[in-house]
């Protein structure tokens, strides 16, 4: 049976289409009555399943192409390959998520992000989609165009995605320092300095004792914490020989930003994984209410991870219109205890103005309110796929929960 890396989901498809060429894609959409795209299956929720047929990506051709300031990739291409076809030549990603195992539509499609103050989601990299579209056609969207900003953060809803064009820069050096045993009351205290302080920062906290700050900078930064005397890794007891390298030494963008190396296991593995982004300004009151939640939430917790994210104008996007603060749980692999206490972190949250990650593992349904251009989307997916055949369970409970 298929499943998703994590092993919650068993995907219930009939079939997985693992099609070699775009034209063999076409046709394979345009007979079948229920297609959803599969991707690095790192999503937690069921986002990519569906009823019918999975098609994954992987065969297709795997040219990457590079035309001036733009980089142009099949959709099944991980991150970290496409880093370094990048740094090979001179050219680089402005941000990565903290896992470079991650396919890119699969992340775009859902608001993957990594972290900073002034850096958007990697959707907001992208500048062209070519899709096939429910009749098996072909069709190519830009930036710009009326239907671009809905089209992106789509969740496979209006077409399966072949490939992505997406903005690059020159080659850049980055520098991780990680903080440990840092005093909550100080982190809180003095938040938005914290995350500030360096080009991309993630903060790390169990809800009950000290915090780490990891900080990635362009230049050398000293916070008024305690540096770590050697690298170490967010999980007590894991190998610090799958974090990227810590100490403050300079090296590439890629091998700094994300977290993990690409050659070795991403986090801990056996987990689940939620995740919140809320209004900078809300976040504060967020925290608070997440530490006094402590004694119900640390028992079923590996980590916590703080990220901020830059607005966005991409209609389903978490961080469509507002600057905000993610609240990342990696959970052990407890299914019925996290389902049951979700609720009540969703309690605490959503009245704050958070949005779920949709490619992690959240209860509500509620989302349409959460999403000022949510009509519109619902809009263009029945104009584009108007029989439904990239739906899914999860996108039909969302749709018409009350």
């Amino acid at each position: 049976m298929e499943q998703n890396w994590a092993g919650n989901v068993a995907y219930q498809a009939r079939e997985v289409a693992r099609p070699r060429t775009v034209e063999a894609l076409r046709a394979l959409v345009a007979e079948r009555s229920r297609v959803r795209a599969l991707g690095s299956r790192h999503s937690f929720s069921q986002v990519a399943d569906g009823p019918g047929t999975l098609v994954s990506l992987e065969e297709l051709p795997d040219e990457i192409t590079v035309s001036g300031e733009q980089v142009s990739v099949p959709a099944a291409t991980r991150y970290g390959v496409l880093a370094e076809f990048l740094q090979e030549r001179g050219l680089a990603l402005a941000n990565m998520a903290s896992l470079p195992h991650i396919s890119v539509a699969g992340a775009i499609a859902t608001g993957t992000h990594g972290s900073g103050d002034t850096l958007g989601s990697l959707s907001t990299a992208v500048t062209g989609l070519e899709l096939v579209t429910a009749s098996g056609g072909l069709r190519r969207l830009w930036r710009g165009d009326p239907e671009f900003a809905g089209s992106v953060v789509a969740l496979g809803a209006l077409g399966v995605v072949t490939r992505v064009t997406l903005s690059v820069r020159p080659s850049y050096e980055v520098r991780q320092q990680v903080y440990v045993d840092v005093p909550w009351a100080e982190l809180v205290g003095d938040l938005w300095s914290v995350f500030a302080s360096g080009y991309s920062v993630s903060v790390f906290t169990d809800w009950a004792g000290p915090a780490q700050v990891w900080v990635k900078s362009l230049d050398a930064v000293t916070l008024p914490f305690e540096p770590a005397d050697g690298p170490v890794h967010m999980l007590a007891g894991e190998s610090v020989a799958a974090v990227t390298e810590q100490g403050g030494v300079p090296g590439p963008w890629l091998d700094r930003l994300p977290h993990f190396r690409l050659g070795h296991k991403p986090s801990a593995g056996a987990e689940l994984q939620s995740e919140y982004l809320l209004p900078r300004e809300s976040a504060t009151e967020a925290l608070t209410r997440l530490r006094a939640m402590s004694p119900r939430i640390t028992p079923l917790l590996q980590i916590t991870e703080l990220r901020t994210v830059a607005a966005d104008s991409l209609w389903l996007s978490p961080a469509y219109g507002r600057d905000v603060l993610g609240v990342h749980f990696t959970w052990k692999l407890d299914v019925p205890g996290v389902t049951a206490l979700l609720p009540a972190v969703e309690e605490a949250l959503l009245p704050l103005g958070a949005r779920p990650h949709w490619g992690k593992v959240f209860h509500t349904t509620r989302v349409a309110p959460l999403y000022p251009r949510w009509t519109h989307f619902q809009e263009l997916r029945a104009h584009h796929d108007p029989d439904g055949k990239f739906t899914n369970p999860l996108l039909d409970h969302l749709t018409t929960a009350p």
